[in-house]
């Protein structure tokens, strides 16, 4: 690590103590303003829930989601082993209340998601015979996708199906439907939820061979005549790592498809880690010089966390007719995947809010892009 001058290093902790004490203050209030608000006329700010959240037993959840984000996911409920545990057998119990959480706050839900590789149910990958595995993947998408046909804005219909070279992923779907499955799962989706928006959703995706992988899918599900309305890139990111160049050719080249481009799971690892992506199976032994920030952040790596978000956001905003939704995986650190990933049992801070769920510079940083660019817009002349 280099050495920070002196000065630098006690500016850095003024303007976090600063920030400290604003984050103490409420959110919200007469004459503030919210990311909801803030972002509004540009594009849709959401967030990851988990069951607790949903079904508003989290307090301080309850009262920061529906001030702060216009659009929620959910973080596993809607995923195979959840929502269909056993061959014919659906628990849309928490699903349906994400549904009515949504409609009761005026949150937009992401319905995630129908075909994934992982966590699926026991008996799904025990399935040998390739025709019961088309029963079970059609129905599958068909029960769940007309259920909430109308009730969500979206699906990520297929997720991860590609390696980082773009090619296709080996699965349970290659092995079992081949190369088309992917094609299948949108022309099924669209069949039976035509009132809902049908994207695909991948990390890494902003890298050039992965990109051209997954503009490659996209166009071979136009060119089949089936309807595909967004990609959703992940964005996991590492601090001071952001690739910003990579981020905006990616977002020219999607949507030069014609179609939506979200960011979808929004994080920055501020934690080392030697490899890229987010691929669950992938795992690091635990050691304490993994995990430095047991006691909090640093002011040097809170400030650098604010000024990636504000560089990203910067970008996203100039972009902001082609960017349907940002969402961050988690409302707060606390909640993030990242503490139990790639090494079990790690402290990250990677989101804007912190574990008691105060907004961290980083927050204030996305905010003001928008509060001072508005104040100076309504200035007289």
């Amino acid at each position: 690590m280099k050495r920070i001058p002196l000065i630098w290093v006690t500016a850095v902790s003024i303007s976090v103590i600063l920030f400290s004490c604003s984050s103490s203050k409420k959110v919200t209030g007469s004459g503030a303003t919210t990311l909801r608000d803030a972002y509004k006329n540009d594009f849709l700010i959401g967030t990851a829930l988990n069951s607790q959240q949903i079904e508003e037993k989290d307090s301080n959840a309850a009262k920061l989601v529906p001030e702060q984000f216009s659009a929620a996911t959910p973080e596993n409920i809607m995923k195979a082993e959840i929502i269909h545990p056993q061959w014919g057998n659906y628990n849309f119990d928490l699903a349906d209340k994400m549904i009515a959480y949504g409609k009761k706050h005026n949150i937009l839900i992401n319905g995630h998601t129908l075909i994934w590789h992982s966590q699926l149910p026991a008996y799904a990958r025990n399935i040998k015979d390739v025709d019961s595995f088309k029963t079970f993947f059609k129905d599958h998408i068909t029960t769940i996708a007309s259920r909430y046909n109308g009730k969500i804005y979206s699906w990520d219909v297929v997720n991860e199906a590609l390696n980082e070279d773009g090619t296709m992923r080996k699965s349970i779907f290659l092995d079992k439907l081949g190369d088309d499955f992917v094609t299948e799962a949108f022309r099924l989706a669209q069949k039976a939820a035509p009132n809902t928006n049908l994207y695909y959703n991948d990390y890494n995706i902003e890298q050039p061979k992965k990109r051209a992988g997954a503009i490659a899918l996209i166009k071979k599900i136009q060119a089949a005549g089936v309807r595909i309305d967004g990609v959703g890139i992940q964005g996991h990111w590492h601090l001071n790592k952001i690739p910003l160049k990579e981020i905006e050719e990616s977002i020219q080249e999607f949507s030069a498809l014609g179609i939506k481009v979200m960011f979808t799971e929004l994080d920055i690892e501020v934690l080392k880690r030697d490899f890229q992506g987010a691929d669950v199976s992938q795992r690091v032994a635990s050691n304490p010089e993994l995990n430095p920030y047991v006691n909090g952040l640093p002011d040097s790596v809170q400030l650098q966390l604010a000024n990636d978000y504000e560089n990203l956001f910067k970008l996203f905003i100039n972009y902001k007719d082609k960017i349907d939704r940002v969402t961050f995986w988690g409302v707060s650190d606390g909640q993030s995947w990242l503490n139990g990933w790639p090494v079990r049992g790690r402290t990250n801070y990677p989101l804007l809010f912190d574990r008691q769920y105060k907004p961290k510079p980083a927050y204030y940083k996305v905010l003001e892009l928008k509060t001072k660019k508005n104040a100076e817009q309504q200035k007289p002349f």
